[in-house]
């Protein structure tokens, strides 16, 4: 089994062919989108490869460690994770095509007019083992 990060995008990526942006959609849409989200999740789930999901929100600060007894250093002239990730999931699959497959499934939720999405997702596999450094 291999673990990938499957990440949406409010922005870098190309755009959706469905793209009208979630805060345009009608509640129904809106509902009919997280069901499909969570029955998504419910057959990942009943086939093991499920690990976890989370939509996240806009908010959030960049934060860096700027020596001992200062401040920690927040935000700055780049583009930032609120800005660019909408949400995750985490999946445990037998293989990469598995993983596409799970991509592409994520990738037909619907969203306005209930038509599906067809959004990019990025597929970021887990670090495997770390090298080992001998001298």
């Amino acid at each position: 089994m291999a673990k990938y990060l499957l990440l949406k995008h409010y922005r870098g990526a190309p755009k959706a062919v469905n793209d009208v942006p979630m805060d345009q959609w009608t509640p129904e849409e809106v509902s009919a989108h997280i069901a499909y989200m969570s029955d998504l999740a419910a057959r990942l789930q009943g086939t093991g490869e499920f690990i976890g999901e989370q939509a996240l929100s806009p908010e959030g600060t960049f934060v860096r460690y700027d020596g001992e007894g200062r401040p920690p250093v927040t935000d700055g002239p780049f583009a930032e994770t609120k800005d660019l990730i909408a949400g995750w999931m985490m999946i445990d699959v037998d293989t990469y095509e598995r993983a596409l497959e799970v991509a592409a499934e994520l990738s037909a939720a619907p969203g306005a007019n209930g038509e599906p999405i067809h959004e990019w997702l990025e597929i970021r596999p887990f670090l495997g083992e770390l090298p080992t450094i001998t001298e």
